[in-house]
C-alpha cells in the first residue's frame, strides 16, 4: 500500500486524524496531486478500525477539497484545492467565463490563511482589524508593498502607493478623477469589460485603437492621440485580456514616448504582471505620468479585494485616496493584514509562484488537446484567445448548449466589428481533470455543426 497515515500522534476522533493527516503528508510532499489512494476497506484493514471510520474521513476529505472521487476508478488527491461546483446556471457545466487563478494544493491556501490569521491573533488580535483604518492603508502596509512591488518598479515608494479593495474601484476612481462626462480614454481595441462598464457608467467614451497579436500598435496609438487629445491612455500590456498579447520592449519604449509627447496620462492595469515578472511595466518608462495598477486577484484569489495603486506623486497619492474614502472608504483591513503578513514572510511569492506554475501546466494541457485550431496564448496566462471558424455565427451560445460557458469577443470590443473569437478562461476549471473534459467538449462543439432552430 503506497499510503498509510500516522495517526497515533495525532488528537481528535480517529476519523479526523485520518484527514488531518492525509492534509500534513500532502503539505510535506509525501502525498502528491493526482496520487491514488487506498480503497476505504484497504485503508481500514491495515489501521485495525472500523470501515465506516475510514467512510466518514474520506468524505470529510472530499468536502475540504483535498480528496476526489472518480466513479470506477477510486480516490485520489486533488489537483486543486477548489470546492466541488455547486451553484453553476442550467445549462452550464463547465464554466470558464471567469478569468480566475487555479488553486494548486502546492499553493497551500487553506493552511496558510489559516496560519496567517493566527499570526495576525497572535501580534495584535483579530478584532483590531475590525474598525475603521486609513483610507488606502496604513504606513507600515503601503512600505511594505512598495518595498515588494520595487522588485519590478523600482521607483515605488509608500507615500505614492494607495491599498485599493480591488482594480475594478481602482478603474472607477481614477476615470472619475482624470476625464469628466464626454472626455475621451483611449484603449486598446478589445479591452477588459470592467473598465467599459466604468467608463459607461461615469459617461466618459472609450475609443479602441488598432491592435495585432503583439498588443496595441504604437503608429496607430500616436494617431488617435493626435485625433482626440484623451485625457489618458487605459493599456494592459502583460498578458492582455482577453488576447494575451505582451509588448515588446521596443512597444513599450514607443508607446511611453507617444504618452509624452500627446501629455497625457497613462493607467497601465498590471494584473497580470505578476505572472510574468520579465516584462518590465511602461510605467517604469514614464513614472511622472502613470498609474500603475497591481492586484493579488489574478496571481492568488480575487476574493482577497487587495490591490496596489502606485501614483504619479504624493499629490496624486492624496487625491486617491480622498476618492477612495467618498466611494468605499477602505479595503477591509482584516485581508489587508493577511496580505501584508504573507508578503513580509515570502508566503505571497511562494503561492504566486504555484499558481504561476499551475497556470503554465494548463497551457500546455491546452496547447495539446486544441492542437489544430488557431488560438493566442501565453505560458503564464489564466486564458487564451480563440479564434472560431468562419461561418459559425453565435459559437458561444451553441458552447453553452454542450454544456460550456466561454466568453465571446463582443463582451471585450470597444467599437467597431465584434471579432469571432472567444476567451477560454484556463484558471476557472476547478482541476486539470474538468479542464481536460472541457477542451473536449469545446473540441467537439467546433466540429459538430451549429444547432439550427426554424424560426416560426
Amino acid at each position: 500500500m503506497d499510503w498509510i497515515p500516522t495517526i497515533s500522534e495525532l488528537s481528535g476522533p480517529r476519523y479526523q486524524r485520518i484527514v488531518d493527516a492525509m492534509e500534513a503528508d500532502i503539505a510535506s510532499g509525501r502525498l502528491v496531486r493526482g496520487q491514488q489512494l487506498p480503497t476505504q476497506r484497504a485503508l481500514a484493514k491495515v489501521l485495525g478500525i472500523d470501515l465506516t471510520t475510514v467512510t466518514r474521513a474520506y468524505t470529510e476529505a472530499r468536502r475540504r477539497g483535498i480528496l476526489e472521487a472518480r466513479v470506477g476508478q477510486g480516490s485520489f488527491v486533488s489537483e486543486t484545492s477548489a470546492r466541488r461546483a455547486v451553484d453553476l446556471p442550467h445549462p452550464v457545466a463547465i464554466d470558464l467565463s471567469m478569468n480566475v487563478p487555479p488553486h494548486p494544493l502546492e499553493a497551500q491556501l487553506d493552511e496558510r490563511i489559516i496560519a496567517g490569521m493566527e499570526a495576525i491573533r497572535a501580534q495584535s488580535g483579530l478584532t483590531a482589524h475590525l474598525n475603521y483604518q486609513p483610507p488606502g492603508g496604513s504606513a507600515h502596509e503601503r512600505e511594505v508593498a512598495a518595498r515588494w512591488l520595487r522588485g519590478r518598479v523600482p521607483h515605488a515608494h509608500a507615500d505614492q502607493l494607495v491599498i485599493f479593495p480591488g482594480t475594478q474601484t481602482i478603474l472607477f476612481n481614477l476615470l472619475a478623477d482624470l476625464a469628466r462626462p464626454g472626455d475621451i480614454v483611449l484603449t486598446e481595441a478589445l479591452t477588459f469589460p470592467g473598465i467599459k462598464a466604468a467608463a459607461a457608467r461615469l459617461g466618459v467614451k472609450l475609443v479602441g485603437v488598432a491592435m495585432d497579436d503583439g498588443g496595441i500598435l504604437p503608429d496607430a496609438l500616436a494617431r488617435a492621440c493626435r485625433t482626440h487629445s484623451p485625457k489618458a491612455v487605459y493599456l494592459i500590456p502583460t498578458l492582455h485580456n482577453p488576447t494575451t498579447a505582451t509588448l515588446s520592449a521596443e512597444r513599450r519604449g514607443a508607446i511611453a514616448k507617444i504618452i509624452r509627447d500627446a501629455d497625457t496620462i497613462l493607467v497601465e492595469d498590471d494584473a497580470y504582471g505578476l505572472l510574468d515578472r520579465s516584462a518590465s511595466p511602461i510605467a517604469n518608462l514614464i513614472p511622472e505620468r502613470s498609474y500603475l495598477a497591481t492586484t493579488l486577484s489574478k496571481c492568488i484569489a480575487p476574493a482577497l479585494r487587495v490591490a496596489y495603486l502606485l501614483t504619479p506623486n504624493s499629490a496624486a497619492q492624496q487625491e486617491m485616496r480622498s476618492y477612495l474614502q467618498a466611494t468605499v472608504q477602505m479595503p477591509a483591513p482584516l485581508m489587508v493584514a493577511l496580505v501584508t503578513h504573507w508578503i513580509e514572510i515570502g508566503i505571497a511569492d511562494r503561492i504566486i509562484a504555484a499558481i504561476r506554475n499551475e497556470a503554465v501546466g494548463r497551457q500546455q494541457l491546452a496547447q495539446r488537446t486544441l492542437k489544430g485550431l488557431q488560438f493566442l496564448a501565453k505560458p503564464a496566462a489564466h486564458h487564451l484567445w480563440l479564434r472560431l471558424p468562419e461561418g459559425r455565427p453565435d459559437v458561444a451560445a451553441h458552447l453553452l448548449r454542450n454544456g460550456l460557458a466561454v466568453v465571446a469577443g463582443d463582451a471585450f470590443t470597444v467599437d467597431g466589428t465584434p471579432p469571432h473569437a472567444a476567451r477560454v478562461s484556463l484558471g476557472a476549471a476547478r482541476n486539470r481533470a474538468e479542464l481536460t473534459e472541457a477542451l473536449r467538449i469545446l473540441v467537439g462543439a467546433l466540429q459538430r455543426p451549429v444547432d439550427t432552430r426554424q424560426i416560426v
